[in-house]
């Protein structure tokens, strides 16, 4: 496919059409001008359907099991392995929830302190409902009944080496504090080839602090096609004493555990990398 068709594809008119069937169905509170008080646009997620569905339909060939287990409103956390090193996975899995034929959701997604440093990029993942991963946001936009995409491995998710792909990091615990805070259903995400999308061979240590980023990773500097698998799980409701940590803990190791049988059944549906 030439430049000029993928741009065509990205720009035909149906995707316009099909951006406002999604939006008319949207449970997001916004004001009269289309926006939250995070930055979320309705109008801004026009562009990212368009760009998204040449993505998603055709360049990774994503396949979503399980959408039906989002809830159709109400707030939810949405909890997922993180991976590729850009985050592809979680515009992916935005797209998968913005055009959800059970109940298309607007999702926010929480992201590393950095992005705001990176110039245009902040604007823009506001805009699509992106927010500093900050507990206190995080809490206000679930009392505001928001489905809220959170990858508890961070950047030890998306930036791990090649060698230790499917390998979870260490979550992160301030999700389940939050759930358990706020009376929040848990839904888990299992996703597989994303992997695979940017083979990094290790971190770059000299780099990484010179730049002060998260990670520095040494990358093929290409965006592979592979085939993408996203597994939704059946909401997860936990409560009990959130002040005990290890109980916190074994309650999100049964998340992790899980994702992990998840990210398995997106291992077994795959004949190949892309295919």
């Amino acid at each position: 496919m030439t430049f000029k068709e993928i741009i065509q594809q990205i720009t035909k008119p149906k995707e316009v059409k099909d951006s406002h069937d999604f939006i008319r169905n949207f449970p997001n509170k916004v004001g009269s001008y289309g926006y939250d008080a995070w930055g979320f646009n309705i109008n801004g997620v026009k562009p990212f359907v368009g760009l998204g569905r040449f993505f998603y339909e055709n360049y990774f060939r994503v396949e979503a099991k399980g959408l039906e287990n989002i809830p159709p409103k109400g707030r939810c956390l949405i909890i997922a392995n993180h991976s590729g090193q850009l985050p592809i996975d979680a515009m992916m899995l935005g797209y998968s929830l913005v055009t959800n034929k059970f109940a298309p959701r607007a999702p926010k997604g929480m992201y590393e302190r950095f992005v705001p440093q990176v110039p245009f990029i902040s604007s823009i993942f506001s805009q699509w409902g992106g927010t500093v991963g900050d507990p206190e946001n995080c809490i206000k936009m679930l009392e505001n009944d928001e489905a809220v995409i959170v990858f508890p491995e961070g950047a030890r998710g998306i930036s791990k080496p090649f060698k230790k792909r499917y390998q979870l990091e260490r979550f992160g615990l301030g999700f389940m504090y939050m759930a358990m805070q706020t009376n929040t259903p848990i839904i888990p995400v299992g996703m597989v080839g994303f992997e695979e999308s940017i083979i990094n061979f290790g971190n770059i240590d000299f780099l990484q602090k010179l730049t002060k980023f998260p990670a520095a990773p040494a990358l093929i500097p290409f965006v592979f096609p592979s085939k993408i698998y996203i597994n939704i799980g059946k909401p997860m409701f936990f409560n009990g004493d959130s002040n005990r940590e290890y109980q916190v803990q074994a309650k999100v190791n049964e998340v992790k555990r899980e994702i992990e049988s998840l990210i398995d059944v997106g291992l077994n549906q795959r004949k190949s990398v892309f295919g």
